[in-house]
């Protein structure tokens, strides 16, 4: 059963504070769904070939909308009862969650493809860019236009 793209958008943020899986599964629950797919991105001690020692995640003042957007176009673009994304801004450590995106579907396969679809759409057009530092000194900005 299909369900309108806005009452299927149910959490959409960008924060400076440490995310929770749990926030995002809480917004989710539903009795009819059978299944949830969540990605939860990392920070991770490299990229590259390089250890990365530092990393901060800016974003454009749009980002929020951009956001928003992308995810009323996932719920209407595939057969959902609930969508969310949460990302993470300012000064990140090894190990802390960047990125926390989750679907609910009434089968699997929905979910698994629009949280994929997910990811994928808010890596490509949400303005967060990503500053990384290396164990070497070098610098490197992600994601920038």
């Amino acid at each position: 059963m299909s369900h309108p793209s806005s009452d299927a958008v149910r959490l959409v943020a960008i924060r400076d504070t440490p995310l929770d899986v749990t926030e995002v599964l809480d917004a989710l629950g539903d009795d009819g769904a059978g299944g949830l797919t969540l990605f939860v991105g990392q920070v991770r001690d490299h990229d590259g070939g390089k250890g990365v020692t530092a990393l901060d995640y800016s974003a454009h003042p749009t980002a929020l909308a951009r956001l928003e957007d992308v995810c009323r176009r996932v719920a209407a673009d595939h057969d959902v009862r609930g969508v969310a994304a949460v990302h993470r801004v300012g000064q990140l450590r090894i190990g802390d969650l960047a990125v926390v995106v989750a679907t609910t579907a009434a089968h699997r396969g929905d979910a698994f493809a629009a949280s994929r679809a997910l990811i994928d759409t808010l890596k490509a057009e949400v303005p967060i860019w990503k500053h990384q530092v290396f164990d070497d000194r070098t610098e490197e900005w992600v994601g920038t236009p």
